[in-house]
């Protein structure tokens, strides 16, 4: 196993913080070698807000995952959400010296690269940036421009961005957690990688994280991402509608949600009574599972309106043909499924991460539970862009068959040794021509 690479993907959530170590078999497939999981209470609605608490989730985590494995863990991929990420779409060009050479891959990041120096709000980090659409010499529509002619190559990017202090926050509680983080990824980005196909994303689908503190939305189309939200609610809300309404303790209410909570009200027994202990002296206390379907369905309704909103907002709403998939703990309770399908008029089904996965010692990770974490780990073996990783194997295969790259270093040096000896020459030239003119 040593000379094996294993990746460890941290899931610093709400309600949860889930570490999983895996490996790729000889079939591709992702086994997964530990798993270990905390209570999460220093972080509310993927923001953390108690550094101490959340260290020791993240250490408690990764030591049941390391002793599991009996792996050391040293690095991890961390998934970063909250309701402080932001995405937007910016439009970037180059122009190129010659239209008869190839666009290379080094124009391609190059114009990446200088999306990472556009102007974000104040207190506000890029985290990601995506290419969509690429048009060479104005002819639009192309999805991978290298090989290809042209002078003028532009570039529609997905910039997703975070708030800075919530980056430091989760960096300051890994490292004090004696990890470093190798790579912080969003969330629903790693969630599509665990639930979603190929043919999903090229389809055109909306992946739905429903998780503690907040609802994560992923729409690609044509196999590339096209929009990103953070919906501030999730599970934790409903469980808190039910304290209110019911009248009863937070783990009372979370049981009832997770036990006898229905998202429609419609299919709830009006007969049937859930009855739960009564605080210290006092009777039991009888709960209606009808009026606890309704509870759940005004709550679950406003975040499917939240939902299709952002579909909407996307521009791509008739073209899901792949519809809605869901994921997430929030995924689980009875009759979500049926409620998007009828509030937003697409297809919809729960999204399992069970596409990747080989054999694992833990079957747990084959729950929607789990998906952003499986998605990380995942991360570590494949990019979020299916075209980075063509890019990379057409770098290889310059360098394996024997045409080095110059860096763009040693380019610069050479420039300037060049430059040097011109005015070294120059000088010598001037100082020459002065000596004669001296001696008429």
């Amino acid at each position: 196993m040593e000379n094996e690479k294993l990746v460890v993907g941290l899931d610093i959530g709400t309600t949860k913080i889930c570490a999983i170590i895996g490996r790729k078999n000889e079939y591709g497939k992702l086994e997964v070698l530990g798993m270990g999981k905390a209570v999460s209470e220093g972080v509310i609605r993927g923001i953390v807000t108690n550094i101490d608490k959340t260290v020791n989730a993240i250490q408690k985590a990764v030591n049941e995952a390391s002793e599991m494995s009996n792996v050391d863990i040293g690095e991890v991929i961390v998934g970063i959400a909250g309701q402080h990420i932001r995405s937007s779409v910016h439009h970037g060009v180059i122009i190129r010296n010659t239209k008869d050479d190839e666009i290379t891959v080094e124009d391609v990041r190059r114009m990446a690269n200088d999306m990472e120096n556009i102007i974000v709000p104040p207190g506000n980090k890029i985290i990601h940036v995506m290419p969509q659409d690429y048009t060479v010499d104005y002819e639009d529509g192309v999805k991978d421009p290298v090989g290809m002619s042209g002078a003028r190559l532009e570039a529609n990017f997905h910039i997703i961005t975070a708030q800075s202090s919530a980056i430091y926050n989760i960096s300051k509680c890994v490292k004090r957690a004696n990890l470093q983080s190798k790579d912080l990824i969003l969330e629903p980005l790693a969630s599509s990688l665990s639930v979603l196909s190929d043919e999903d994303k090229e389809a055109g689908v909306c992946l739905v994280d429903i998780g503690g503190g907040t609802t994560d939305v992923a729409i690609f189309y044509d196999n590339i991402i096209r929009h990103t939200a953070v919906i501030p609610f999730g599970g934790n809300i409903i469980t808190a509608d039910i304290k209110e309404g019911c009248m009863v303790m937070q783990n009372q209410a979370e049981l009832l949600k997770t036990k006898f909570g229905k998202a429609i009200a419609e299919e709830a027994n009006p007969n049937e009574i859930v009855s739960i202990p009564g605080l210290r002296n006092r009777p039991p206390k009888e709960i209606s599972v009808k009026n606890l379907a309704s509870i759940i369905q005004a709550r679950m309704e406003e975040i499917v309106e939240m939902v299709q909103s952002e579909i909407v907002a996307s521009g791509i709403y008739k073209k899901l043909a792949g519809g809605i998939v869901l994921t997430g703990g929030g995924s689980l309770l009875n009759g979500v499924s049926p409620l998007f399908e009828y509030m937003t008029g697409l297809d919809t089904r729960i999204g399992y991460p069970n596409e990747h996965l080989g054999k694992s010692k833990v079957e747990d990770v084959k729950s929607p539970m789990y998906a952003t974490t499986v998605g990380l780990v995942l991360a570590g073996f494949k990019a979020l862009d299916d075209r980075e990783e063509t890019y990379r194997e057409k770098e290889k295969a310059l360098q394996t068959n024997g045409k080095p790259k110059i860096n763009k270093i040693e380019t610069h040096m050479s420039k300037d040794i060049f430059s040097n000896i011109t005015k070294k020459l120059k000088n010598f030239i001037t100082d020459d021509i002065n000596d004669d003119t001296s001696s008429y």
